[in-house]
C-alpha cells in the first residue's frame, strides 16, 4: 500500500504542477485562469508537494498571502488524513470504503 500512497502523491504533483504552469502561463498572456479553488483541490488530494515546487520554480502563486493561508491549510488537511489512513484502524477503514475489505 506504501508503493501506491507515493505512486499516487506523484502522480497528483504532476498533475498539480502542470496545472501551475498553464495558469502562469495563462496570466502571462491575459488567458482564462485557473480557479484558486481548483489548485486548492489539487493540493488537498495529494498534489501539495507538486504545488510547492511549482510555487518555487515558477515564482506563481507564492507571495499572496490569502492564497498561502488556504494552501498551508491543504497541506495539513491532507498530511492529517494521510497520517489517520496509515493507522490501523484507517486502513481498515479506506479498504471498507474501497469495497477491498
Amino acid at each position: 500500500m506504501t508503493i501506491s500512497i507515493l505512486v499516487f502523491y506523484a502522480l497528483a504533483s504532476t498533475v498539480t504542477f502542470v496545472a501551475y504552469l498553464l495558469d502562469k502561463s495563462a496570466a502571462r498572456n491575459g488567458q482564462w485562469r485557473t480557479r484558486e479553488s481548483t489548485l486548492h483541490l489539487l493540493a488537498l488530494i495529494g498534489g501539495w508537494p507538486g504545488a510547492l515546487v511549482a510555487q518555487k520554480q515558477l515564482r506563481h502563486k507564492s507571495s499572496k498571502a490569502s492564497f498561502l493561508a488556504v494552501f498551508w491549510l491543504t497541506v495539513l488537511l491532507n498530511c492529517g488524513a494521510l497520517g489517520l489512513l496509515m493507522t490501523p484502524a484507517g486502513s481498515k477503514a479506506l479498504k471498507t470504503l474501497l469495497g477491498m475489505a
